[in-house]
């Protein structure tokens, strides 16, 4: 998993409260459990005006005109600014995967689905919790000026605009630092293996008639 310390980058808008997990990476796209591969299918009914399908090629289907981030000014966008409740619906984590495919690290909103908060720091994918009030003033800002983009600083847990003006935001200490080293559940457990090793050895020491069985 990558990791992530601090992050610059174009700002692109889902303007919208409860997307959920079917709009983020549609039903169909659930077949394939690589985690690679799903960026083209992002809100895929959104951005296509026709029905995606898995594998299928998506650089000639049509685009629609009046989804934001189908917008020159939005190509490119790395952090996602989205309104309450984002990623609810089911617990899939192909959701987390589409959008880090897309290219976002960061998605700011002002409160995320449970199950879908979780499985971005499984992932290496930042979600920003702020206000109703900072989300809906970053809007305002993404809306009037081309080219908005932020500074999330994950170590400082700052978000940091223009003008030098920033929003704190709170994180779990432990989620931190998973993902300031780069950690998820795998990683944690591989960095004791030595000390898991050590155990096996001398259970197998211990209890040799039950490693004989499984072999």
């Amino acid at each position: 998993m990558r990791a992530f310390t601090t992050h610059h980058g174009l700002v692109g808008p889902m303007d919208r409260a409860n997307v959920d997990t079917d709009m983020i990476i549609p039903k169909q796209f659930l077949k394939s459990i690589k985690r690679s591969g799903f960026g083209p299918n992002l809100f895929d009914e959104l951005r296509y005006l026709d029905s995606g399908e898995p594998g299928q090629d998506c650089s000639g289907r049509p685009i629609n005109p009046n989804f934001a981030l189908n917008e020159k000014r939005y190509n490119g966008a790395s952090i996602l600014l989205a309104r309450s409740n984002f990623g609810c619906g089911s617990s899939r984590e192909h959701a987390p995967w589409a959008l880090d495919g897309y290219g976002f690290r960061v998605v700011i909103a002002p409160s995320f689905a449970d199950i879908f908060y979780n499985n971005c720091f499984k992932n290496g994918l930042l979600p920003v919790v702020l206000t109703e009030q900072q989300v809906s003033g970053l809007f305002d800002e993404l809306y009037r000026e081309q080219g908005y983009q932020l500074t999330v600083d994950l170590t400082e847990q700052t978000v940091l605009m223009a003008g030098g003006r920033s929003y704190g935001f709170e994180i779990d200490e432990f989620r931190k630092q998973c993902l300031l080293q780069g950690l998820d559940e795998i990683g944690l457990t591989l960095k004791q293996a030595p000390a898991i090793k050590r155990y096996e050895e001398q259970r197998a020491e211990r209890h040799p008639w039950v490693f004989g069985a499984i072999k």
